[in-house]
């Protein structure tokens, strides 16, 4: 059994504040990463000169986007649209993303 082998899950706890960006592969233009949420995210809006799609894989969080509140659980995903602005409002600590930049 390979145990170097990558995994989403390895070395995966949290930070004491804000979110821990993991850059996970890079194709092109294109940026696969993981995102690891503490229990309190940092306060400010993202706008993004990229087209971002996520997947919460655990946890739970608060995301709003252009206004709206969106309340995600495991298994949820969001497209969001270059130049949009969005904010998470909420994320439970160890809350773990797949996001992927296009």
């Amino acid at each position: 059994m390979d145990h170097h082998r990558p995994s989403l899950f390895r070395d995966d706890a949290p930070p004491a504040s804000g979110e821990r960006f993991d850059v996970l592969q890079r194709i092109g233009p294109v940026v696969i990463e993981r995102i690891v949420s503490s229990a309190a995210p940092e306060p400010g809006t993202y706008v993004q000169s990229q087209d971002e799609w996520v997947v919460l894989l655990r946890g739970r969080a608060v995301v709003e986007i252009a206004g709206a509140p969106v309340t995600l659980a495991p298994g949820d995903y969001l497209f969001i649209p270059a130049q949009t602005p969005h904010v998470v409002r909420e994320t439970s600590a160890g809350a773990l993303w797949l996001a992927v930049h296009v």
